[in-house]
């Protein structure tokens, strides 16, 4: 498998779009491999991190996020489980479990439910320990500051927004993961 390839079957090479992707998903990707570096006691499967992390936001291109230059029609918030239905159809189902257990730190039912979010009613929280590695890294990377690596202080602010639940499972990652 060869996600970039399969990321050019969605987005035009050398687009402004396929950019913001890509540089994206690589830092992620970088993150998500030097935790697995770092812990060779987890015994993780680096290939399907490495591909999984760079096809985690496949499908944002179906959202309406301006910022990012994508036109589409959906909520920002559904491009995960957009994403799992695109990579499901590519013959991808465990690659597809990442993009859609990896928005903030996973959304689950009663979140999905209590919240009226426009998602599938079903719990979307990242279990796998590389699901979890690779929500973990894309905290630190947005796709509107390319490059820069967020603080632990700035993740947690945004994912408090959400329920300090969403904070204490990020921090129980870092002091696993760090």
């Amino acid at each position: 498998m060869n996600p970039e390839n399969i990321i050019s079957g969605y987005y035009t090479p050398g687009s402004a779009l396929h950019h913001i992707l890509l540089t994206h998903s690589r830092s992620v990707c970088q993150k998500a491999l030097e935790v697995v570096q770092r812990h060779p006691e987890l015994q993780v499967d680096a290939r399907f991190i490495e591909e999984a992390a760079l096809l985690h936001d496949i499908g944002i291109y179906l959202c309406n996020a301006p910022r990012i230059l994508c036109t589409g029609s959906h909520h920002y918030i559904e491009h995960g489980y957009l994403g799992a239905d695109l990579l499901r159809n590519e013959g991808f189902p465990k690659h597809a479990l990442v993009c859609e257990r990896h928005t903030g730190v996973g959304i689950s039912l009663e979140q999905i439910a209590g919240r009226n979010l426009p998602l599938p009613y079903r719990d979307m929280r990242p279990v796998s320990i590389e699901e979890q590695i690779i929500c973990y890294a894309d905290k630190f990377y947005s796709k509107t500051e390319l490059h820069t690596e967020h603080t632990l202080e700035r993740i947690l602010t945004s994912l408090r927004h959400h329920g300090e639940e969403n904070a204490e499972v990020f921090m129980r990652w870092h002091e696993r993961f760090k």
